[in-house]
């Protein structure tokens, strides 16, 4: 059963690995060129984002219903081996609950046969055991100091492996991706912010689990459809997810603050010159840090205390200059006046938009 386990476990591993994700065709085009305007394009890619599809970094490539990019498979998690990846996390706590289960019976076990009560002491003595037949395999110190070891990985990695399987169960049951939830939330506090009384509905969730479940789990292990075009909702557009990231694009460009850099950084993960605070505060993510360059200006979206995440403009954005994106050290910066491009409104007018 435990190689069951094991077997069962690598095969899922390996195919979230190898199958990927499916990667959106290269130059790709809606079937309707008017289409065109809902849809981002990807400079990299040189083709529209397909619905649901978001560029991956890491990959390169604009991803098919991209979850993530996952580090432990070297791979994004998207149309195509979302099952895969899901079966992977849930087998993986399985196996380590059978494989902890043999750990601490064998640990009672040997234990219990060593053991040997006196008038004022217990006594465990590890050169052998009291009663026959003595194992095969010689347990020793280094067999139980390996075994409480093995049944701490197993117990962690079951703890880890099994918040991950509940989260992507939570995204799945729901027709989402983890970045999907996030734009959600985000329509959510951009129509709250400006207050235009619309309502966001997510188009791809058909309101059954069973349904939503299907679309991703099949006995032939293709996911349906073609990683392009979905099936949505009673009252909703083939294109409403997308229209909303435009939206929120532009509203992003809106609440954008323009920074000048007033101290060299070198783009480290975790600067000793910058300060104890930063260096012990680093935000904890993949996503890149940028140099910069005393003078350099950076448009600001969002930050924490000690560090700001931003675009650096490399060159004019009025001639569409590449903007490198990344955290930078809050102390490196210092916020520019605004001037008549990147004035921010007063909250009446943003609420107007």
């Amino acid at each position: 059963m435990l190689l069951n386990w094991t077997v069962m476990i690598l095969y899922n591993y390996f195919s979230a690995m190898f199958v990927g994700p499916g990667y959106v065709p290269l130059g790709w085009t809606p079937e309707k060129s008017q289409d065109c305007m809902y849809l981002q394009y990807c400079k990299v890619c040189q083709s529209y984002k397909a619905p649901r599809s978001h560029h991956c970094r890491k990959c390169n490539r604009c991803v098919m219903k991209m979850d993530h990019h996952c580090p432990w498979i070297n791979n994004c998690c998207g149309y195509q081996n979302h099952a895969s990846f899901t079966l992977f996390l849930l087998l993986a706590p399985l196996g380590c609950i059978h494989a902890s289960f043999i750990f601490v019976m064998t640990m009672y076990t040997q234990l219990y046969n060593r053991i040997s009560f006196g008038w004022s002491s217990v006594k465990i003595d590890m050169s052998a055991a009291k009663r026959d037949p003595r194992p095969i395999i010689p347990f020793g110190l280094s067999a139980f100091a390996a075994s409480l070891f093995a049944l701490g990985l197993a117990l962690g990695t079951t703890i880890a492996v099994g918040m991950l399987f509940i989260i992507q169960m939570k995204v799945i049951l729901t027709n989402k991706t983890s970045i999907e939830s996030w734009i959600e939330e985000k329509a959510k506090d951009r129509i709250q912010y400006y207050q235009t009384g619309e309502t966001f509905i997510f188009p791809y969730d058909t309101g059954s689990k069973w349904k939503n479940f299907k679309q991703v789990f099949t006995w032939s292990g293709i996911p349906e459809g073609d990683g392009l075009d979905w099936p949505v909702r009673n009252g909703c557009h083939q294109y409403s997810l997308t229209i909303e990231q435009l939206k929120q694009k532009a509203d992003k460009r809106v609440r954008s603050v323009r920074y000048r850099a007033v101290e060299d950084y070198s783009g480290v993960c975790c600067p000793v010159t910058k300060g104890v605070k930063t260096f012990f505060t680093t935000p904890c993510t993949e996503e890149p840090r940028i140099a910069l360059s005393k003078g350099d200006l950076i448009l600001a979206t969002r930050g924490l205390k000690h560090w700001m995440y931003g675009e650096k403009i490399l060159h004019s954005a009025a001639d569409g200059g590449i903007r490198e994106r990344g955290w930078f050290p809050r102390k490196c910066v210092e916020k520019c006046p605004y001037d008549s491009e990147t004035e921010q409104p007063v909250d009446g007018e943003k609420k107007n938009r």
